[in-house]
């Protein structure tokens, strides 16, 4: 994997992110047949969803039924998939240590306390996202 870390932040490139969503994809098609959608939770699981609805050849959709995945970036502390019980969900990056819930699938389970950066993101992103902090 393609990664720089530096100032306890993890640089995430687009290599890793094609490498993560083929990983998840390949769980879905050998343990999930039964996916015919993908959703994307707001901002980080929008572009995963997306690429993961090319590789699986289904739709995205925001009209959710039982056999829809809940995509998002990552699983840090849960508090956001914790919102999507009952649904299957899958991440790119799963910290077991810090997370109150477990992802259905994820493409890498991560142990460090870095803060992960993507390649969408500005490459002075925050610890904290800028839709968190105080205006």
């Amino acid at each position: 994997m393609i990664s720089v870390k530096e100032d306890n932040k993890i640089h995430v490139s687009w290599a890793e992110i094609d490498y993560l969503t083929d990983r998840v994809a390949k769980q879905v098609v050998n343990n999930y047949p039964e996916i015919d959608s993908v959703y994307g939770i707001a901002r980080g699981g929008l572009i995963p969803a997306t690429m993961l609805s090319h590789k699986l050849d289904i739709p995205y959709s925001s009209q959710l039924s039982i056999n829809t995945l809940i995509v998002d970036d990552i699983c840090d502390s849960g508090v956001t998939l914790k919102k999507w019980n009952g649904y299957k969900t899958a991440v790119l990056f799963h910290k077991p240590h810090t997370a109150c819930i477990t992802p259905t699938i994820h493409g890498n389970i991560h142990t460090g306390n870095e803060w992960i950066i993507y390649p969408w993101e500005r490459k002075d992103s925050q610890t904290k996202q800028d839709y968190l902090l105080d205006k």
